[in-house]
């Protein structure tokens, strides 16, 4: 196989685990919101454990190739602080954003008997909102644009913070190989527990652009973008801070700490 053949190979991974993540993620959104009881009304948890394990499936699935990124704020991080090539961050990306965009358009080609039924049902257009909470995120109850910019800041440094601390190679209290996915994806269903009613944590630039552009381009027009309060770049940037914030902080505070690093250091040093 070529060095060509094998990066393609890794932005195909990328988009098809950013897929199953907005794919199974968004479709138990649609279940959370058009149903009316909720299936998760009153278990929150389970909205929160699907998107998790959802995680932990692409994970699964795709981290032999590409490592499952599936998060632009991760693909900086690493870049930044564990040395991913820079010239491979923004093809990644776009597979990720491309990704999100598919999984958006799979919840849709599943969902939209019903999302059409909520919308008339409720006497809401898309183009006024209905149902969008399906595929992107906004502001929950008293949060401001500003707030939620802060929130993602805040929600991203903790996944990313934890990331590096799971997949740290010289963390001796790490989950192994397979526990890890499991412990990323509980990561992220404890993000969702805690902070999920405050904006929808988006906590990953792709997961909400990518079915941002799917909506717009599916009718639901400025509603998804710009968004109300020209909300739709607040889970770019937020979480691409929130991604620099986390990796720098296990990076600085936690990883040179590490006996098993310190211990390598010094062999290495002897040698």
């Amino acid at each position: 196989m070529t060095d060509l053949q094998q990066r393609l190979g890794e932005l195909i991974s990328e988009a098809i685990a950013t897929a199953i993540i907005v794919g199974i993620g968004c479709s138990a959104s649609a279940m959370y919101l058009l149903y009316d009881p909720s299936p998760y009304q009153q278990a929150y948890w389970g909205l929160c454990i699907t998107w998790g394990l959802a995680v932990t499936l692409a994970i699964h699935a795709t981290a032999s190739v590409s490592g499952t990124h599936a998060n632009p704020a991760v693909t900086l991080a690493l870049a930044l602080y564990r040395g991913f090539p820079w010239p491979r961050v923004l093809p990644y990306c776009v597979a990720q954003l491309a990704g999100a965009f598919m999984g958006a358009l799979l919840v849709y080609q599943l969902y939209h008997p019903v999302i059409d039924h909520y919308t008339q049902l409720h006497g809401v257009l898309r183009t006024e909102g209905g149902a969008a909470g399906v595929f992107f995120t906004a502001p929950g109850l008293a949060i401001t644009p500003l707030h939620a910019l802060g929130d993602q800041v805040l929600l991203t440094a903790l996944l990313v913070f934890g990331i590096f601390a799971i997949t740290e190679r010289y963390n001796e209290a790490a989950p192994g190989a397979n526990g890890g996915a499991l412990m990323i994806g509980l990561l992220v269903a404890c993000i969702g527990a805690s902070a999920g009613h405050l904006e929808g944590w988006a906590i990953n630039p792709a997961r909400d652009l990518g079915p941002r552009l799917f909506a717009w381009l599916a009718g639901w027009g400025r509603a998804a973008l710009p968004g109300t309060d020209h909300y739709w770049w607040v889970p770019i940037v937020g979480p691409l801070l929130g991604g620099v914030i986390g990796g720098a902080a296990h990076h600085w505070l936690i990883r040179p700490f590490l006996p098993a690093r310190r211990r390598a250091l010094v062999r290495d040093h002897a040698q």
